[in-house]
């Protein structure tokens, strides 16, 4: 399998998993606004899937060393196999309630809620259980993301002239954080620690995201099932509108935002040995001012704002420069 065998490339591929992460949900801004989230969000886990298993039948079976994909899944242990599936199904109910979170309660509240504490959980659960890396200068970067994230948040609450927020808006972000913050370790504990002579029972990061990614994609039949039929909020959602609506560039453009995402989980689970968990959770959940970027360079969405909300975006930047200077210098020290 291919393994990372230097901390500066771990690090440059936790930047693309970053990349990654923040930019999935542009597809979604290609296909017309009338393909409900619901519908794209099938062909989404599709394209996870299909990246996990071409990635593990490339990638996983490279070099000599570690194990190959096939023997790798073959010796899995039903505790790292159970491990990874259920990865994938808290991540999969964490995302659909943070998009329903967004729609509800609007990027202001959900977004500092839900993804900020997701950052915080993620990382504490994840260093207490493989403590890698400086504390101080990890928690100190942690807390300045976070920090970001909430500027981020404020200059799209004044952007948008304030959201009213109801109580089941804010329940759904805490819910949807808590959830977000904790998949990720269900992944971490399924995978091996040490890739060149990996332990017996647990896992490469092909095979554990590959059973991460089948868990998404069968529990998607329950959580998107009822996201369709009952939903948080919006018009109920059928089956047949995704065969009858649906066409090969809106289910493409669904299927690469999955990739495009699965890109990333794959580098973050790649770079762990190296990084340690802790830090690649983190640093791939820098993904939020990645998205910002998007908004304010590409999409231009704060264009002819004030100038307070301006200092806020920029000042959004340092912070989150610092912070991420601080998280991977965690691992130097």
């Amino acid at each position: 399998m291919l393994i990372i065998d230097a901390y500066p490339l771990a690090v440059v591929m936790l930047f693309i998993t970053m990349l990654c992460w923040g930019s999935w949900a542009n597809t979604q801004k290609l296909a017309t606004k009338k393909w409900p989230f619901q519908l794209f969000y099938w062909d989404y886990t599709i394209g996870i899937v299909l990246l996990a298993l071409i990635f593990g039948l490339t990638l996983g079976n490279n070099g000599g060393e570690g194990r190959g994909f096939f023997e790798d899944l073959s010796q899995a242990n039903t505790e790292a196999l159970q491990s990874a599936f259920i990865g994938g199904v808290v991540f999969n109910i964490a995302n659909l309630l943070l998009v329903a979170a967004i729609d509800l309660a609007g990027m202001a509240v959900a977004f500092p809620i839900g993804i900020g504490l997701a950052l915080v959980l993620g990382v504490i659960v994840n260093y207490v259980a493989v403590p890698v890396g400086d504390p101080v200068l990890l928690f100190i970067g942690v807390a300045l993301v976070t920090v970001a994230i909430v500027l981020d948040a404020l200059a799209y609450r004044q952007k948008s002239g304030g959201v009213g927020v109801t109580t089941k808006g804010i329940m759904i972000s805490l819910i949807a954080g808590i959830l977000m913050g904790f998949f990720f370790r269900f992944v971490a504990a399924a995978t091996i620690q040490n890739f060149a002579n990996p332990e017996p029972g647990l896992m490469t990061p092909f095979s554990s995201v590959f059973i991460f990614s089948i868990g998404i994609f069968i529990s998607n039949f329950l959580w998107n099932t009822i996201f369709m039929y009952r939903p948080i909020s919006g018009e109920k959602v059928s089956y047949q509108q995704y065969f009858s609506q649906g066409n090969t560039r809106l289910h493409l453009i669904g299927i690469l935002g999955g990739v495009i995402w699965c890109v990333g989980m794959s580098f973050s689970m790649l770079a762990s040995e190296q990084a340690g968990f802790a830090i690649s959770y983190g640093l791939g959940q820098g993904a939020t001012m990645i998205a910002a970027i998007w908004g304010v360079f590409i999409w231009k969405e704060f264009a002819g704002t004030s100038s307070k909300t301006k200092r806020l975006l920029a000042t959004m930047f340092v912070f989150f420069t610092i912070g991420l200077a601080l998280i991977i210098l965690a691992r130097l020290n």
